[in-house]
């Protein structure tokens, strides 16, 4: 996930707290994000996360794909209300952060999810990226349209064995302003 970034958006630790009220005080992993926007007009976010403990099973001592989902969810939220705030995204630029806050739950759709682990990730200190690969309006023959989302992320931490986490996910907007 190398590409060449045009502008680098420091955490906006309001914002973020923001993003995070959705989730449960021991469930907000994500601590700090820094969204970069491309040249090509796409646009990635880094985040350092902090699991102290499992928010739903005794401690695995790793990463596990339940986590990953909510790291994930933390790291797309984040990365779309940034854009938003800042215009990153022509496919945005008609949002507002109302719109988003609005939207955030109900409309957001994880339409598909894939994870591959690689070696087991520390939860304790770790850090993850996600890029919006590509940003499609739709408009199905009869129906509404919804944004149709394809991108990639990835997690690792610092230990010496490295562990290593990434995958893909297609996200659905639905009911889109």
């Amino acid at each position: 996930m190398t590409t060449p970034f045009v502008a680098e958006h420091p955490t906006d630790l309001d914002l973020l707290a923001q993003v995070l009220t959705p989730y449960k005080a021991h469930c907000t992993y994500l601590r700090s994000a820094v969204v970069v926007a491309e040249s090509a007009g796409q646009a990635a976010v880094r985040g350092e996360f902090v699991i102290p403990e499992s928010c739903y099973i005794d401690d695995t001592g790793h990463l596990n794909s339940v986590e990953v989902n909510i790291c994930y969810n933390q790291m797309m939220y984040y990365l779309v209300a940034k854009s938003i705030k800042e215009g990153l995204l022509t496919e945005f630029e008609s949002w507002t952060l109302d719109d988003f806050w609005e939207h955030q739950l109900p409309d957001i759709l994880i339409a598909r999810f894939a994870a591959n682990f690689r070696r087991p990730v520390n939860p304790r200190a770790f850090s993850g990226e996600m890029e919006l690969r590509s940003v499609k309006r739709r408009a199905p023959a009869g129906e509404k349209p919804f944004l149709y989302v394809d991108t990639a992320f990835r997690y690792w931490d610092g230990d010496g064995d490295a562990g290593r986490c990434d995958g893909e996910a297609t996200l659905a907007f639905v009911n889109v302003p």
